[in-house]
């Protein structure tokens, strides 16, 4: 999950000083829309994404929001274009709101898989919801977990020694506690400062090979890495649904544009508006599971 791209994980906002005149000169600033022409002056969709965040986004752009900003770009008629950047802790300041010192034009004007409270811009509507998961491997004694409380009623030798794989710091980790599992929780880092390492390992390397016996990943993640990953071994994905008690593991995904971009804003939400079944065939496409029930709570910004 994720940065601006599992926002399940609030953090604070950054709070800044300006003096009088760097006041003025940000208001000057927020008051021109940016423009959107290359020096041939065809217009055109910069979007910044991370190049190896799959089943999000990769450089190939064989990534879902990849083919979602692909889908928009053609539906404007607008040039794709982008700028690749692992979405990590200070992902928008060094990408939406960075200027590129080489043509003094921001880097991008859209990022996508950012929480609906994105404070260090302004939001779309969301364009997807999903929930968090588990996955487990078939034919290893654990085919009997139809939901995710089914865990708890595995015999006592068996959750004895279960290992359960889990990010620290996301929702399952505050429900396996809840349920007195966290003794059988592997702690795994969201966020190791290495561009070449991806969630996706949770599931593709350690549950493949039997490190640990169930992994539970935000769903995009959960359902692409079950079917789609290199482990080479028939996995079942068990969703969470939107709310268990005081536990929630369902968000919604918004993308995210400049405050002086509302023009942009508003053409991606009639965008998010009118492609409903296209998204929706994409989504299926990478096997994200939906929310069980809408989302309608505003999450926290994350970066």
């Amino acid at each position: 999950m994720l940065s601006d791209k599992l926002l399940p994980i609030p953090r604070a906002a950054l709070l800044l000083t300006f003096t009088l005149s760097a006041g003025l000169l940000a208001a000057t600033a927020l008051a021109q829309e940016p423009k959107k022409q290359d020096k041939d002056g065809e217009k055109v969709l910069r979007v910044c994404q991370d190049p190896n965040n799959m089943p999000m986004s990769r450089q190939d752009e064989s990534g879902y929001e990849n083919k979602i900003a692909a889908l928009f770009a053609k539906k404007l008629g607008w040039k794709l274009e982008h700028t690749w950047y692992p979405q990590r802790m200070g992902f928008t300041r060094a990408t939406l709101t960075a200027k590129d010192p080489k043509t003094d034009r921001f880097k991008c004007d859209v990022v996508t898989g950012v929480s609906p409270g994105f404070e260090r811009g302004i939001p779309t509507k969301r364009y997807m919801t999903s929930t968090y998961a588990i996955v487990y491997v078939k034919g290893k004694g654990l085919d009997g977990i139809k939901k995710p409380e089914d865990i708890m009623s595995l015999d006592q030798a068996t959750l004895s020694k279960i290992k359960i794989g889990a990010f620290s710091g996301t929702p399952p980790v505050n429900w396996l506690l809840s349920h007195s599992l966290l003794e059988r929780m592997v702690p795994y880092q969201l966020q190791t400062g290495d561009p070449e390492q991806y969630p996706g390992q949770i599931i593709e390397h350690d549950l493949a090979n039997g490190k640990i016996d169930i992994a539970i990943a935000w769903g995009p993640i959960a359902g692409y890495y079950a079917k789609h990953g290199d482990g080479g071994v028939p996995m079942t994905v068990v969703p969470f649904d939107t709310q268990i008690g005081p536990h929630r593991f369902a968000f919604n995904i918004a993308m995210g544009v400049r405050h002086d971009s509302k023009k942009l804003r508003d053409k991606l939400n009639e965008l998010i508006d009118s492609s409903g079944p296209e998204i929706a065939a994409i989504l299926k496409e990478y096997d994200v599971p939906p929310a069980t029930a809408p989302v309608d709570r505003i999450e926290d910004d994350d970066d």
